[in-house]
């Protein structure tokens, strides 16, 4: 796996791949923290938001599909879709230097620091690989480290992506929420979902 020069990043694609991986058949079609969609439509959807960082690193062509209306039916190798899609995101960042004042991104505004930049990556992958671990009943991937650092960037990005529909309204913290919690609220995420109860 490429290493990319930015730990947060690295991190957050080894729990996207590990959740990816650990996946079973019959795990494609249960339902998800993103409400409309099934396990199938996110991964499909953060595999589509990694190319589609890719692309505005290395010029190449973006993803297949508009990641915002992702086909119900599964890749025929999810784990090797998810996959590659990982790996060219990888080896755009890795092209990066770390300290780059501006790098093309496709989150308003379209361009942010290199460590923001790869940061708004990570969190993309981060909180997906959240989203099917607990669709599908794996552990979470969110270490607090990892989600103090993601909050820190998504109070940077997310507010203008909201009126587009990529993230919901934030939740109200509550009383002892750790920074894994404080995250997915602010992403408008119930901490304590489950898919029997959203069943």
């Amino acid at each position: 796996m490429t290493s990319t020069g930015f730990a947060a990043l690295d991190a957050s694609h080894r729990a996207l791949r590990t959740v990816v991986g650990a996946l079973a058949a019959d795990d494609l079609d249960r339902p998800t923290p993103c409400s409309q969609w099934s396990v199938t439509q996110v991964l499909r959807h953060a595999a589509g938001d990694q190319i589609g960082f890719a692309a505005f690193l290395d010029g190449g062509a973006g993803p297949d599909e508009n990641p915002f209306t992702p086909s119900a039916t599964p890749p025929q190798d999810p784990k090797a879709h998810v996959g590659q899609a990982l790996g060219r995101s990888a080896a755009a960042w890795a092209g990066v230097d770390p300290r780059a004042e501006e790098v093309a991104v496709p989150v308003p505004p379209n361009k942010l620091s290199a460590r923001v930049g790869a940061g708004a990556c990570a969190l993309d992958a981060a909180v997906h690989a959240w989203d099917i671990a607990v669709a599908t009943g794996q552990p979470s991937p969110l270490t607090p480290e990892l989600a103090a650092e993601l909050l820190e960037v998504a109070r940077q990005i997310v507010e203008p992506l909201r009126q587009f529909g990529a993230y919901a309204p934030a939740l109200a913290p509550e009383p002892g929420d750790d920074a894994e919690a404080e995250l997915l609220r602010y992403l408008g995420r119930e901490p304590r979902w489950s898919a029997a109860a959203a069943g």
